[in-house]
């Protein structure tokens, strides 16, 4: 390999091959310059790593190739290799090994969370594997975690905060919803953070025509990841989301387009709500009307719930196309308000862009209009519920009821 050390600006020289076969000469050396004594060596068959100012070397392999290395780079606190074959390969983020070698108390038997590096507010996806091409980041706020083996099976939580400590988004092993899961193995973990918070609901069964519900993008600051085991908080740490270099719009035109969308949802949860509270009724009021069809001593009953389901179902299909079945359905049946407030989300979510003049001012219209049919829907909820109830309770009809087998 021929590798040596000076420490004396080149008056003696030390052979630092221990650990690296004979056979196995040298192209190039570097250390990383964020850590003294961490060096890397590039050789004819291959990658291997010094944590000790090359006193010893191992293999630093994974899953490259046994293939020449021609050069090494760091740049970003990221290994990039050049390979005689192989194209160029890469530790994406060599903070994880840092922080391991900085902590001299670290032990395999306690949970970590590893400060997480800096991430970009960009567009587009990574992280897919391919066997022609390489794979890029994933795109968001990578996260690592240590877990030691059996404690997978605990409550694990991780939290993002903005600067002012108010949980943006929240991911556990233990939620059942799948947005919200997060994945454990044992031992090394990695979690990718989309930076979006939560978007608003969309309900069981809706079929959208090109709207978008997520959350908006978090804008580029500073921000705080906290992992809890238990009822344990590991650890909290500080990053940052950085703007993407390229983009053409401020962090105050993305400030804009945060609010633009978070407003946007805010009024169509607000709607998917009423949605929720009117399909409940309404099932409520279809059981009552078919079990006294026809009983003429609640007659005056059964026209209450007949006007008042239909008084919510029109403001339900104000809101949603309840006739939507299939994703081609929309190309037979307009859209409906909230679909066309969540399409504005889609719109203005395109790039980093701040919302125009006269992007405020249709989600003003739908807004206003959305807020009318939620107006309709207190109104008869407030008047024709409760005029409901109270006729029900003095005519003493049963809540509960058991069928006659013999009917």
């Amino acid at each position: 390999p021929y590798l040596y050390k000076t420490s004396d600006y080149g008056k003696t020289w030390t052979t630092i091959t221990k650990g690296i076969p004979n056979e196995h000469f040298t192209r190039v050396l570097r250390e990383d310059p964020a850590v003294k004594g961490l060096l890397y060596a590039g050789t004819e068959n291959g990658m291997y790593v010094s944590y000790n100012d090359g006193a010893s070397w191992e293999a630093f392999q994974n899953n490259l190739p046994i293939v020449p290395i021609t050069d090494l780079t760091i740049k970003d606190n990221s290994l990039i290799v050049a390979t005689q074959g192989r194209s160029l390969w890469m530790v994406d983020d060599l903070t994880v090994l840092h922080q391991l070698l900085a902590d001299e108390k670290s032990s395999a038997k306690t949970p970590r969370l590893f400060d997480p590096k800096d991430a970009y507010r960009t567009k587009g996806r990574g992280g897919r594997s391919s066997l022609t091409a390489g794979t890029n980041l994933p795109n968001g706020v990578i996260t690592h975690f240590y877990l030691p083996e059996g404690m997978e099976k605990d409550s694990v939580v991780l939290n993002y905060h903005n600067a002012a400590g108010e949980v943006l988004a929240s991911y556990s092993n233990k939620a059942k919803e799948r947005s919200k899961k997060l994945p454990l193995d044992k031992g090394a973990n990695t979690f990718v953070w989309d930076t979006r918070g939560t978007g608003a609901e969309r309900l069981d069964g809706m079929i959208l025509w090109w709207a978008n519900l997520d959350g908006p993008k978090a804008v580029p600051g500073a921000y705080k990841v906290s992992m809890s085991v238990g009822d344990q908080t590991i650890a909290t740490h500080d990053f940052s989301i950085l703007p993407d270099p390229r983009a053409e719009a401020s962090v105050a035109d993305m400030q804009a387009q945060y609010d633009f969308i978070t407003k946007v949802n805010t009024t169509i949860n607000d709607a998917h709500d009423a949605i929720k509270n009117i399909r409940d009724v309404n099932a409520k009021l279809s059981v009552f009307m078919k079990k006294y069809k026809g009983d003429t001593a609640v007659s005056d009953l059964y026209t209450m719930a007949k006007d008042m389901k239909a008084r919510l179902e029109t403001v339900e299909k104000a809101l949603y196309q309840t006739q939507n079945r299939s994703g081609q359905d929309p190309l037979n049946f307009p859209i409906r308000l909230t679909n066309k407030l969540g399409h504005l989300n889609s719109l203005v979510g395109l790039d980093d862009f701040p919302p125009t003049e006269q992007d405020e001012a249709v989600r003003q219209e739908l807004t206003a209009a959305i807020e009318a049919q939620l107006a309709s829907f207190n109104q008869t909820i407030s008047d024709q519920l409760e005029a409901f109830n109270a006729a029900f309770t003095a005519k003493g009809l049963p809540f509960l009821s058991v069928a006659n087998d013999k009917e």
